[in-house]
């Protein structure tokens, strides 16, 4: 029997990468778990807070959500999706009728347990939504996706503006108003938190892959229909759960505050604080939030002034106001 050769290289399994980096996950985590403390802690104490302010910080909270989504599609694959406003109109709808049709039957202490499942059928509505305009329209890429999008959010429109069940054009009205600090940041938090854990996974690098390369991707195995499917369904996903956290907040529901314009404002949002950084969408989205308040005091030239400052940070900031270099870091 001949013997083993010592010298020869020994056969090893092959080494198996992490889903998530461990150490940049635990500190997610740890994130996490702060910023929903933090937020709880403030809707503790909500009562000595000045309303007015206390609704912009929701506010601020939603748009967080909005633009950290749409960032997973336009940023991180490189789609350009023009139908945010049109998912967050079903999330919406679907968890405000939720709560209506629900609500008289159930005590009042089972409300927070009502409301949650109303936020998540909101954002799985909206997902399957993303799921049907994803299917149809995975060969589409540039602006025939952006049309495709942006028609979706306008039959979304019209049928809820035609629908006498979601009160049609009048809007729906009554709606319990149980959108709290507290439940919008912790819905930003998880949003970062699930975003930022996708793309740094191992599954989660196709994305960037897609986006930087489509056919080079395909060449080495990387389905990008999959991917392209995948961040439409998780990023209608979140903004169906804004939308539910908007309705709760508003405690009313129009057509028109779910237009054209809605998709642009959140996709602004996404291309000024640069397409690819969740910390840059993330401060973008807050500054964009709070301007129209504090050029408030202007009256009548308020949105002139807020747009004409779009305007200028387009042209002198192309890139996004937080990009710098050429670097393609994914944070």
């Amino acid at each position: 029997m001949a013997s083993a050769n010592p010298t020869a290289p020994q056969e090893t399994s092959p080494r198996r990468e992490p889903a998530v980096d461990p150490p940049r996950f635990a500190g997610a985590k740890r994130w996490l778990l702060a910023a929903v403390l933090a937020a709880v802690a403030v809707t503790v104490f909500s009562e000595h807070f000045n309303r007015y302010y206390l609704g912009v910080a929701i506010d601020v909270g939603i748009n967080l959500i909005l633009a950290v989504s749409l960032n997973l599609i336009n940023g991180y694959t490189g789609q350009f999706s023009l139908g945010h406003a049109g998912f967050m109109a079903v999330g919406g709808y679907t968890a405000a009728k939720f709560s209506l049709t629900l609500q008289p039957m159930l005590p009042e202490w089972a409300q927070p347990v009502l409301f949650s499942a109303a936020l998540v059928l909101g954002g799985l509505m909206a997902a399957a939504a993303g799921l049907a305009v994803g299917v149809p329209s995975f060969r589409l890429r540039g602006d025939y996706l952006a049309i495709v999008t942006l028609g979706f959010g306008e039959i979304i429109r019209v049928f809820f503006q035609t629908t006498e069940a979601f009160g049609a054009a009048t809007g729906l009205a009554g709606i319990p108003n149980w959108t709290s600090f507290g439940w919008a940041w912790s819905g930003a938090a998880l949003t970062v938190f699930v975003v930022v854990c996708l793309v740094h996974s191992t599954y989660g690098r196709g994305f960037l892959a897609v986006r930087d390369d489509e056919i080079a991707a395909a060449a080495i195995g990387i389905n990008p229909v999959r991917y392209k499917i995948t961040a439409f369904v998780v990023g209608a996903f979140f903004a169906g759960l804004a939308g539910g956290l908007y309705a709760h907040h508003k405690s009313f529901l129009s057509p028109t505050g779910f237009d054209f314009m809605k998709s642009i404002e959140i996709v602004v949002m996404v291309i000024l604080g640069g397409m690819g950084r969740t910390v840059g969408v993330m401060v973008a989205a807050v500054v964009l939030t709070l301007l129209p308040e504090v050029l408030r005091g202007f009256a009548d030239y308020r949105m002139i002034l807020y747009s004409l400052l779009i305007v200028l940070l387009m042209i002198l900031r192309p890139q996004g106001l937080f990009v710098f270099g050429r670097s393609r870091r994914t944070l």
